[in-house]
């Protein structure tokens, strides 16, 4: 779906009491069913359902969901990356997406930006100039990290002083700022020196609805998985970053003793990963599906005993763990704020960044069929309690609504 719809003149605008118009600003190519896009669309998706107007302005590769206005840049035909990670063609991509917001947003007449991204902020904040509606600025982590972690910089460099830079101001320029976590929320007045009155974090949620548990054995036939195995679940990019390399070391492991599952990894760009399982000797312990789309998550999940994420960040949402807990997936990840955030008591830890302990961790838990029964349970009572997309719609209306109030900064 495309801008087209919002060429007639919009009723005025917006009162605080009244529909909002948020306009998302997505530097990437969205929908490409990973974690960041997730929330993107989750978020979208309740604010109209709670009543509002969102109009996603986005790169011109990804696809469209359905119900959820979406006004694209022209075409590039010679930027097709979909996987997550930096790239040099960003800075004229941005420069394209910057002229369809203006564009949009006159027609759109927003109440509220809502950046995500950095990149998306820094945007925002140029946008605002022109438009003067809050800006929200929806963090996902640090841009400097996450550059660092990609490999894309290294520490002290002249890059990394000038993005360090960059970073300190979007993260100060912004109205008020989201985070996917709570540690990065903590973050920002600590190591930003953002006010700690302008940052909540909103960590990501789940549709219990649609992610709920089913038999594995459709999901197990259909992917051709060993009937007479327990099934260990990833889904997600696959990167470094991920924890990928360090997932195949856990496979390596637990093949040498004699103990591994069968390991299910759900997600892209694979080939290279598939080659190096491969030349590990490990092909027959994995089977990589490629991307899966997000409406087949669900069902794929079910094919697991367990799942694992193996993601090294220490500060970074993460997302799959909602969708794991509303399978009824116990879920082996590494001891770090974000994920003890997330799952609480009913995580299975390790030491980060450790293998050796990660695949302890997972020998046990197939060990024991009454504990996974045990935290089946509680990891899907947890998902319906606590991490319903709902409740984080309306905490983000309620923030817009705060904001509304205000003079624009």
């Amino acid at each position: 779906m495309r801008d087209e719809h919002h060429t007639a003149s919009p009723e005025p605008r917006a009162q605080s009491l009244g529909t909002l118009r948020v306009l998302m600003l997505a530097p990437t190519p969205y929908f490409s069913d990973r974690g960041c896009h997730v929330r993107i669309y989750e978020e979208a998706r309740v604010l109209i359902g709670l009543g509002h107007e969102v109009c996603i302005v986005t790169y011109h590769i990804g696809r469209d969901m359905a119900g959820i206005p979406t006004a694209r840049i022209p075409q590039i035909p010679w930027y097709t990356k979909l996987a997550a990670g930096p790239s040099w063609h960003k800075p004229y991509l941005d420069i394209l997406l910057f002229f369809k917001a203006l564009a949009t947003a006159r027609r759109f007449r927003p109440d509220v930006i809502h950046a995500h991204l950095h990149e998306g902020a820094f945007l925002g904040i140029l946008l605002n100039k022109f438009l003067r509606v809050p800006l929200i600025f929806d963090c996902q982590g640090s841009l400097t990290a996450e550059m660092l972690d990609h490999g894309f910089i290294r520490r002290g460099s002249l890059l990394y002083r000038i993005f360090r830079f960059l970073e300190r101001i979007v993260n100060n320029g912004s109205d008020f700022v989201v985070t996917s976590s709570r540690a990065g929320a903590a973050d920002l007045p600590a190591s930003w020196g953002v006010p700690a009155g302008k940052v909540r974090g909103i960590i990501d949620g789940v549709d219990t609805a649609v992610f709920r548990p089913y038999s594995p054995d459709e999901a197990r036939r259909a992917l051709g998985l060993p009937p007479d195995r327990p099934v260990a679940v990833f889904l997600g990019v696959l990167n470094r970053y991920q924890g990928i390399d360090l997932l195949l070391e856990v496979m390596k492991i637990l093949h040498e003793r004699g103990t591994a599952p069968h390991f299910l990894v759900m997600g892209f760009p694979e080939v290279r990963y598939r080659e190096r399982a491969e030349a590990l000797g490990l092909g027959g312990l994995v089977t990589f599906t490629g991307r899966v789309d997000y409406g087949s998550a669900p069902l794929y999940l079910c094919a697991g005993d367990i799942a694992v994420s193996p993601k090294i960040s220490l500060t970074e949402a993460n997302g799959k763990l909602f969708n794991y807990m509303a399978c009824g997936l116990p879920t082996v990840a590494f001891d770090n704020p974000v994920n003890r955030e997330i799952m609480g008591d009913t995580g299975v830890y390790a030491c980060p960044g450790d293998p050796a302990d990660f695949a302890a961790r997972i020998e046990e838990l197939l060990a024991d069929a009454a504990r996974r029964r045990e935290l089946a349970r509680r990891v899907r009572e947890k998902a319906e309690l606590e991490h319903s997309w709902l409740a984080r719609g309306e905490e983000l209306v309620a923030i817009y609504r705060e904001l509304i109030k205000k003079p624009c900064q």
